[in-house]
């Protein structure tokens, strides 16, 4: 009797195999040949499932980002049940962070997607704005939940802290990436800015 195949696993084998190629060579050196290499598959097999390799890129930008936010919920739900707005907000912005091998692939590789878009015309129409949106979205409200709580210090502007954080928090993360800063000053830089917002100690929330 054949063996069933399941093409979401599959799909999603191939996909991760493009993200580790593009995490060690960027992503305008990856060809399909490459991932189909790498995934262990035919070259033959990964026309099947993607046809193009537009369509290969596209489908491993959608999984890198629900990758991230599924990171991004196990971080808030270890932050403590229910997490403090203090403990959300640092979880969040530890998540794009490159402290581990999967946050350095995804900063390392969400980063050449976005230069790629410049340049290739099937990236450039994705809305790469969409998810950094909503990140900023989330951030606002879980400072302005702690400023209703009177968590946050005087003058607070809640939506351009969660701008700021968020650049900060990229900015850091590039650093990191590429050597200038190590994860540990990175990360009490971070909790420095948060002092600065809140208006007690890392124990908030």
């Amino acid at each position: 009797m054949p063996k069933r195949v399941d093409h979401a696993v599959r799909r999603a084998e191939i996909t991760d195999a493009l993200l580790r190629v593009a995490a060690r060579r960027g992503l305008h050196a990856v060809g399909m040949r490459d991932v189909a290499a790498e995934a262990g598959v035919s070259l033959r097999l990964v026309q099947y499932y993607f046809e193009t390799k537009e369509k290969l890129l596209l489908h491993g930008l959608e999984r890198l980002t629900a990758r991230f936010g599924e990171r991004v919920a196990e971080r808030v739900r270890g932050a403590g049940d229910p997490p403090g707005p203090r403990a959300a907000v640092r979880a969040l912005l530890m998540t794009a962070l490159p402290t581990d091998e999967e946050s350095r692939v995804f900063h390392l590789v969400y980063t050449s997607y976005a230069l790629l878009s410049v340049t290739e015309p099937a990236l450039a129409a994705q809305p790469f704005t969409k998810d950094p949106d909503a990140a900023e979205a989330a951030l606002a409200a879980l400072l302005a939940r702690a400023e209703r709580d009177g968590l946050l210090r005087a003058e607070v502007d809640v939506r351009r802290e969660a701008v700021g954080l968020l650049a900060l928090s990229a900015g850091l993360g590039t650093a990191v990436l590429v050597g200038q800063r190590d994860p540990e000053t990175a990360v009490t830089v971070l909790d420095h800015h948060l002092d600065r917002i809140f208006r007690d100690g890392p124990d908030t929330g």
